[in-house]
Formats: C-alpha cells, sequence, structure tokens
C-alpha cells in the first residue's frame, strides 16, 4: 500500500511516487479524496435502556451445594 498526503496549491498537481516491485505488472486503482470528505458529525441515538426488578420468594429454599455440583 502507498499512502501520502499532500496540500495541493494549484489547480493542476503533478504527482510521482515510487511503486514497489511487487506492484509492476498489476492493475492499481489512484483515488483522490479530501481529508474529512463524506464524515458527517451524526448524533448518535440515545439508547433507550431499562431494569426490571424481578421479586422472588425464596423462603423455604435450602440451598444445597453439592446438589448444584452433581453432574
Amino acid at each position: 500500500m502507498i499512502q501520502t498526503v499532500i496540500v495541493p496549491d494549484n489547480q493542476i498537481v503533478n504527482l510521482s511516487f515510487t511503486i514497489p516491485e511487487s506492484y509492476i505488472g498489476k492493475e492499481l486503482e489512484i483515488i483522490a479524496f479530501a481529508r474529512n470528505e463524506g464524515l458527517q458529525n451524526k448524533e448518535l441515538p440515545k439508547k433507550f435502556i431499562s431494569f426490571d426488578s424481578i421479586k422472588i420468594d425464596t423462603t423455604g429454599f435450602k440451598f444445597n451445594r453439592d446438589e448444584a455440583n452433581e453432574r
């Protein structure tokens, strides 16, 4: 990959750069765009987060660790 940044001072710009040997004979695509072109500062939509509480009656429940670890 080749990447370079220029600041043109005229409407006509002549560019010259060295191509790696592995690129010779391959089809290359050259793209030019402004640094921030296409970027939009959009506000992200606020996400709605809801936590509902659940109440469980645990009276009369006895935890048995051995039973819980059985496979």
